[in-house]
């Protein structure tokens, strides 16, 4: 692996956070317009609307939930579950109060208050607080699992379903959050986002390093008459989800196919919140700014809507394949602790050669 890769990947995912602290949630994209004109880099929230009172260039919580969640994982050398719920339960819930206006990094999302109210007011363990959220903080979290684990698929998938588990319990949550992850992984290891990767993922599939249930043959084929259906613990009911990045990705490629501006892709699969509005537009701006993080980042962020989670999940894919030298300066340089981001970057990256 490369570590200007992971590190990529990871400060794509910081730069994305913290493009959509100010603009945050412009469902009517005249307003978002009237407001920041074409965003172009960090900017400040207004007055009465999300992370009012912060700074540009400042990380939202899920930004600082992945801060937490590397220095875990640089602390253990590994994912352990229970270092990084003691640093949950100890760091971050006692400034929260169950409510989403509260909290640092401006809001707290619904599956994060979800478990906090499972912890903090009904004394549950941590085996019992993944709730119904179909967002996607548990695939902005495995951003971190992905760099540590990229040449690992299993332990990969263990360590993306135990974190998942944590705050979402839903298996197609977690099937795309692991399908997104193992993208990710596959393109620290030097692949490109193109239509093969879901192939690659459907290999690994086969192997069993990967935790989705298949039994068709190849290309798709009906199996063979007789062929035993094995299942394996825990196996996800299709691998689905490791098929959206092919068509993602031939859509970015298709001349055929023109999405005009970039940043529109947002409407074509969807502004709101849920996990499966926000990958899809991913994979897309990560395959057609293959190698251009600031158009990129900058895409996911004027499709408003969603555009925070969005432009994190775009920033990690093309941060992977542009490597930290690849992004431009300026967003590292307006990056509140960004060079401190950096050198923890670069401290996982040591970890996971």
């Amino acid at each position: 692996m490369n570590q200007q890769r992971i590190a990529g990947a990871l400060m794509g995912a910081f730069i994305g956070d913290a493009l959509g602290l100010g603009c945050h949630w412009y469902y009517d994209l005249d307003e978002l317009r009237r407001d920041y004109g074409t965003v172009t880099g960090y900017t400040q929230p207004k007055a009465g609307r999300y992370h009012a009172g912060m700074s540009a260039g400042q990380l939202s919580q899920a930004g600082l939930i992945q801060v937490m969640l590397m220095q875990s994982v640089i602390a253990q050398g590994e994912y352990v579950d229970a270092d990084f719920t003691r640093r949950l339960d100890d760091d971050l819930f006692p400034q929260l109060d169950g409510t989403p206006m509260t909290g640092p990094g401006g809001y707290t999302n619904q599956s994060l208050r979800e478990a906090w109210r499972c912890r903090v007011e009904h004394k549950l363990s941590w085996l019992q607080t993944g709730g119904a959220a179909d967002t996607s903080e548990s695939a902005e979290r495995a951003i971190v699992l992905a760099a540590r684990y990229a040449n690992s698929p299993a332990k990969l998938a263990h360590s993306v379903v135990a974190n998942t588990q944590l705050t979402q319990n839903d298996p197609a949550i977690m099937s795309m959050s692991l399908a997104f992850a193992a993208v990710l992984g596959q393109l620290i290891k030097g692949e490109k986002m193109r239509p093969e990767i879901s192939m690659t993922l459907m290999g690994l599939v086969k192997t069993g390093e990967l935790p989705f249930h298949s039994v068709t043959s190849k290309n798709y084929g009906a199996p063979k008459v007789g062929q035993a259906d094995i299942p394996q613990a825990g196996n996800f009911s299709s691998p689905d989800a490791l098929l959206t990045p092919m068509y993602a990705a031939q859509t970015a490629l298709d001349p055929d196919i023109r999405i005009e501006p970039a940043a529109k892709v947002a409407a074509v699969y969807g502004l709101p919140c849920a996990i499966y509005h926000l990958l899809p537009a991913a994979y897309y701006l990560a395959t057609r700014f293959a190698n251009d993080f600031e158009s990129a980042v900058l895409a996911a962020i004027n499709g408003g809507g969603q555009n925070m989670s969005r432009a994190m999940l775009t920033g990690a894919l093309v941060g992977a394949q542009v490597g930290l030298s690849g992004i431009p300066s300026r967003f590292i340089d307006g990056l509140e602790n960004g060079s401190e981001l950096v050198k923890l970057s670069q401290s996982l990256a040591d970890l996971a050669q």
